[in-house]
């Protein structure tokens, strides 16, 4: 099986690219449709040299795409699951980036409330002290 060590330009310094031959074979598959999934936009490998290189995610990719016409769903409807599933994938990770941002946001506002607490604290303590020597004129509350 034929593979290679991807370089700098790529998907990933250092990743492990399989030739087409080598992803053909090992998936069971004639390199034509490989060829065919790629014009199709199903697999979109990386090119060096004009050579196509097919990176680990690839590697799954093909695998959904197998099992999903394994189950009767035609290439079209292969794009669709695929790109619902990155869809999924960005949702996923915003929320992950969101909920990261209002944990932040939370620790602040606890923080600042802690602070408005203790400035509080400060000013209540002598009023209340204020209020226990100050007497109304006439010693009248308003009863």
């Amino acid at each position: 099986m034929e593979g290679g060590r991807g370089q700098k330009g790529g998907r990933g310094e250092g990743a492990f690219y399989l030739t087409i031959g080598a992803l053909a074979e090992m998936a069971g598959v004639h390199p034509q449709t490989l060829r065919m999934y790629e014009r199709k936009g199903l697999l979109r490998p990386f090119r060096r040299s004009g050579l196509r290189r097919y990176s680990p995610a690839d590697v799954e990719r093909l695998r959904a795409i197998q099992d999903l016409t394994e189950m009767g769903v035609n290439l079209a409807g292969v794009r669709l699951v695929l790109e619902l599933r990155e869809e999924l994938a960005r949702a996923r990770e915003a929320v992950a980036r969101l909920e990261k941002e209002v944990d932040a946001l939370r620790g602040a506002l606890e923080e600042e409330g802690e602070r408005v607490r203790r400035e509080l604290k400060k000013e209540i303590v002598p009023f209340r002290a204020a209020i226990a020597v100050w007497r109304p004129p006439g010693g009248d509350w308003g009863r």
